[in-house]
């Protein structure tokens, strides 16, 4: 692991790192907040995933998390959206490809060597940051926004066990049945199937449901509603009789501004469930 750069913040430091990844086969860059807590010991870990075109850089510059989770006393990690660099496969679609690599491990060419988010989150970038840094492996959440709140969802949904909350900002709620989703899927895990079930957090919540309380926020005005396919989610909730506060926050869209207007309430919600 690598510095690139760390910066005092709140009492904390944030820094930014890369890493030689053997699941994604290329140099990974990630951001990591350590809160000033974390001088005295371990300190409970909120997972945040960003959303198509972002990079490590969007949430820890845009979502004004870093000040709550310092009063919280959690720490931050910022993973990248995709492998990135040459020779790691691209498409001229904003939405596929490099900056799109929807946490999924890819089976199709041109992107099963390279595209295996779904690994590097789960099993290789994990164990990097807790041998590296000061934290409690048994005290996690994961939040994430757009395509990165689909990840956590199905991250969280497919293993209960490791996650003590889950929340998620405008998430992408349904992809099996949106044009964000069927296209990645299919590119990415080819025809429709088991496997595609397996990453829409609509299907996971109706037939599995989560242990605790559950939280959504989703702008009204947000431009890409059709995409998102909120109803989705809230109609598995539902069925499921889920323990969820599910908000549709009048008049916000799908950028930063939203996200920055309700991170408190989201570390805050996280907080109260790492430090049950």
């Amino acid at each position: 692991m690598k510095t690139v750069s760390e910066n005092a913040a709140f009492g904390g430091t944030q820094g930014v790192y890369t890493h030689a990844s053997e699941a994604c086969g290329c140099d990974m860059t990630f951001a990591v907040y350590m809160p000033p807590q974390a001088k005295q010991g371990p300190v409970p870990v909120l997972w945040y995933l960003s959303g198509l075109t972002c990079t490590h850089e969007n949430a820890m510059t845009k979502a004004g998390a870093q000040g709550w989770a310092a009063r919280e006393g959690i720490a931050l990690v910022f993973p990248d959206t995709s492998p990135r660099g040459e020779g790691v496969a691209n498409d001229e679609a904003y939405d596929l490809g490099q900056g799109a690599g929807f946490y999924v491990d890819a089976t199709e060419k041109p992107w099963a060597p390279h595209f295996r988010m779904w690994s590097y989150v789960t099993e290789e970038l994990p164990r990097l940051l807790f041998r590296e840094f000061e934290l409690e492996e048994g005290a996690q959440g994961i939040t994430g926004h757009s395509m990165g709140g689909h990840g956590a969802l199905t991250i969280a949904l497919t293993y209960p066990d490791r996650f003590r909350s889950v929340s998620a900002f405008a998430p992408i709620a349904n992809p099996s049945s949106s044009d964000w989703g069927r296209k990645q899927l299919g590119a990415y895990l080819g025809p429709e199937g088991d496997a595609w079930y397996a990453h829409d957090s609509s299907l996971l919540l109706r037939d599995k449901g989560w242990k605790g309380h559950l939280l959504i926020d989703q702008g009204t005005n947000d431009q890409f509603l059709e995409l998102l396919k909120p109803e989705a989610l809230a109609a598995a909730i539902a069925e499921r009789r889920q323990a969820a506060t599910f908000r549709m926050q009048a008049g916000y869209d799908h950028s930063y501004f939203f996200v920055a207007s309700f991170m408190e309430d989201h570390v805050t919600f996280h907080a109260e469930a790492l430090y049950a």
